[in-house]
């Protein structure tokens, strides 16, 4: 990927057309690692990009990878869902772009909110852990329903169900920008 032009811009109106492709990514994504995605509907991926909270990256002018942003529990949690890289793109540092700037358009957008991401991939990991965020326990997580309801279209929901909420194949990362204030 060197000396490619490297895009990452909030994604808007003029990037609809791209929503088949992402989901299609996704789902794929999700096939090849065994590990649980949670599915969205080509109305939601639309209504995130509508929003201007969802974040859409190009190589040389060809999609190459996502992310979008979601509040819960009346705004006190944001969540940095769906990130996603395009295969041939990988291991370029792009997922860290693209992470980076859906996070300061979440603390641009909910300055007092907790940010938080359920992962079972190393890499987003280590990515979430160099923007401040710490591994916690479900119960940190918010109680919002309709968050958890999101789940429901995971490989691995059953899990979440048996466990009552507590414990999941992914890991729960939080920031909390009043933690950071103090540190």
């Amino acid at each position: 990927m060197t000396k490619n032009q490297v895009e990452i811009l909030v994604a808007g109106e003029e990037h609809l057309r791209y929503v088949p492709l992402i989901l299609q990514t996704i789902e794929e994504a999700a096939k090849v690692r065994g590990t649980g995605i949670a599915k969205r509907t080509t109305e939601y991926v639309e209504q995130k990009m509508r929003e201007g909270k969802a974040i859409i990256a190009f190589v040389d002018d060809e999609f190459a990878g996502f992310c979008y942003i979601e509040s819960w529990g009346n705004k006190q949690y944001v969540a940095n869902s769906g990130l996603i890289v395009v295969e041939k793109f990988r291991g370029h540092g792009l997922a860290r772009k693209i992470k980076e700037k859906s996070f300061y358009l979440s603390r641009e957008k909910y300055p007092e909110a907790k940010l938080f991401g359920l992962t079972s991939g190393a890499a987003v990991m280590k990515i979430n852990t160099e923007l401040g965020y710490v591994p916690v326990t479900f119960a940190d997580l918010t109680d919002d329903e309709a968050f958890w309801r999101g789940c429901q279209g995971c490989v691995n929901y059953d899990v979440l169900l048996r466990t009552n909420r507590r414990y999941c194949i992914c890991t729960a990362m939080l920031y909390d920008p009043k933690k950071k204030k103090e540190e």
